[in-house]
């Protein structure tokens, strides 16, 4: 038996009530919100490659990574099986501008009315809890 799935990161940066989101540059869901984040690279633990893909994609520096959960639903991707790791970080929005494979960097008010890429939405209101939890 074959085993292979690919591990991903994502990152969960809330202002209040307002999420960080990207538009993704490239398929699959071109043009769609999505969290910052993206695949581990070899030698890379998840939560570098947490940080890593919010600082490419944001241009943001995120610190104070909280694990929100593992998310691996066999058809979360369609490009293949992948695992991701979600945290939940802190940054200084200042910096905030779209940079590798994101079209745009946004923070966006009314997230929950938006049809967001893989299981994000999903990933959104674990964080939401998990910081609504821990206030």
């Amino acid at each position: 038996m074959r085993y292979n799935c690919a591990l991903t990161t994502d990152c969960v940066i809330f202002k209040g009530d307002v999420a960080v989101l990207i538009r993704r540059k490239y398929p699959p869901f071109q043009g769609m919100y999505a969290l910052p984040g993206g695949f581990v690279e070899e030698g890379e633990t998840v939560e570098a490659a947490c940080a890593r893909e919010a600082k490419e994609e944001t241009g943001l520096d995120v610190r104070h990574l909280r694990f929100v959960g593992v998310y691996a639903e066999p058809d979360r991707d369609p490009r293949g099986r992948t695992v991701s790791c979600a945290f939940l970080a802190e940054a200084d929005l200042a910096d905030l501008q779209a940079g590798d494979d994101a079209a745009a960097a946004e923070l966006v008010e009314h997230w929950q009315d938006e049809d967001l890429a893989f299981d994000h939405m999903k990933i959104l209101l674990d964080a939401l809890e998990l910081r609504r939890a821990s206030s």
